[in-house]
């Protein structure tokens, strides 16, 4: 058959999309793009803010526009929380975040079966995430035409943060052991990727179900062993995970990219608390500082999340002192997003949608600033850089701290090359490569 595939949210459904095109390959189906008529449409979706629903929901409608008579099937964080809105889409397989091989395999039946009947109603192959003990294993495989390849370790989360839905979503936290993480690295080396990014819903909890005492730390480095030759980046980290032994440990590893995204999402104590977080902002303020001490000028990232239920100004003016006081090198800025079935989601003070879009407009000119700031830092200086496509009629890659690099040149895809900064734009640096530099 031939089946498209879209998929919204994460790096994690990015991965797990990866892997449903490589089963679908070896069963001999053909992929096509997903605005292209097909056979089959499958919908990875998220739902992690009301938007993402909002999109799920309009890629789900497309599909059907584009072609009525094709099967519609719809999988992940969006189709295991709300099945019943998902099926009011004339669907004709719901799946979840789990058993994805079990759902190819159904989904395979459903069009055996249906021949030329129509639409019915949907069949469902969803479980209890809830109950899941066992990490699913899928095929290791990069996105077509990448340089980078996602490896997901873990899935998974316990936090239960006031505002997220994805822990029920996803279920409580597994692991992928490191041996077969090794496995998969060298593999995924294998075929041509220069790049690995280790990748989970909360990668820092890594671990925590094998009970053999091991952290996230032990796996990076049984990682990185295995495969010298790729950069290994890490995905999000909660600030506990930055500790002296973490840095010291990590700070030897000479493939591993320094850059770290550590998850903040508030810098007022008290909106920390009412979110349920973990750490306040002396302890995240400490990560960063660890982080600064142990590697040099490394890219530190951080999400925020403005409008909190009970917001004050006062509350959101600390937390914009507190992120100038980090001085991050990039800021992903969300305005709160209210999910049926959290805490949060529940409290009476809710913020006026007005409020919150000014906030997240002032905080993005804080981060602005900040990135300009981080980016002006590195003219002069030279960096190497992995470089994934064309844009602007430049190469365009990133360095190991992730900034991203545009720089003429010839065939550069998958190159690693060494770049001098001439200067800077809003959001990339500029620069030549160094003639005999890889």
């Amino acid at each position: 058959m031939q089946i498209a595939i879209h998929t919204l949210g994460c790096k994690v459904n990015q991965y797990e999309t990866a892997a449903l095109e490589r089963a679908l390959a070896a069963r001999g189906h053909t992929l096509v793009p997903f605005d292209r008529p097909a056979d089959v449409y499958i919908i990875n979706t998220c739902t992690v803010t009301a938007v993402s629903d909002r999109k799920s929901r309009q890629a789900i409608r497309q599909a059907r526009r584009r072609s009525p008579g094709a099967v519609v099937a719809v999988c992940g964080c969006y189709a295991q929380t709300s099945p019943e809105a998902v099926a009011e889409l004339g669907v004709d397989l719901i799946s979840g975040t789990g058993g994805r091989m079990a759902f190819l395999d159904e989904l395979e039946a459903l069009c055996a079966d249906r021949g030329s009947a129509g639409h019915g109603v949907p069949r469902r192959v969803l479980d209890n995430s809830m109950e899941r003990r066992v990490f699913e294993r899928l095929p290791a495989h990069g996105l077509e035409g990448r340089t980078r390849a996602m490896l997901k370790v873990e899935d998974g989360c316990v936090n239960f943060c006031s505002y997220c839905i994805i822990p029920y979503a996803r279920g409580p936290v597994r692991s992928l052991d490191a041996e077969h993480a090794a496995a998969q690295a060298r593999r995924l080396a294998e075929d041509g990727y220069r790049e690995l990014v280790l990748t989970g819903i909360e990668i820092s909890s890594w671990g925590q179900d094998l009970h053999a005492g091991l952290s996230l730390i032990d796996l990076v480095e049984t990682v990185c062993a295995a495969v010298p030759d790729l950069r290994v980046r890490l995905g999000s980290l909660e600030p506990r995970t930055i500790t002296p032994e973490f840095c010291h440990r990590a700070a030897g590893l000479s493939n591993l990219c320094p850059h770290f995204h550590l998850s903040m999402q508030s810098g007022c104590d008290s909106v920390l608390c009412r979110m349920n977080r973990k750490y306040d902002t002396a302890r995240y303020l400490e990560s960063v500082e660890l982080l600064r001490s142990f590697f040099d000028r490394p890219g530190i990232t951080t999400d925020l999340i403005v409008g909190f239920p009970g917001e004050t100004e006062a509350e959101f003016q600390a937390t914009l002192a507190f992120v100038r006081r980090c001085a991050f090198s990039a800021m992903h800025i969300f305005p709160y997003s209210r999910r049926a079935g959290t805490s949060a989601g529940a409290q009476l003070n809710q913020i006026p949608r007005a409020v919150k879009e000014d906030r997240a407009h002032r905080a993005a000119a804080v981060a602005a600033e900040l990135e300009r700031v981080w980016l002006r830092s590195w003219v002069g200086k030279a960096l190497p850089v992995l470089f994934e496509e064309e844009k602007g009629g430049l190469w365009q890659g990133h360095a190991p701290n992730y900034i991203c690099v545009r720089a003429p040149g010839t065939q550069l895809h998958n190159q690693i090359r060494t770049v001098r900064i001439t200067g800077s734009s809003e959001h990339f640096l500029l620069g030549e490569t160094v003639p005999g530099c890889g």
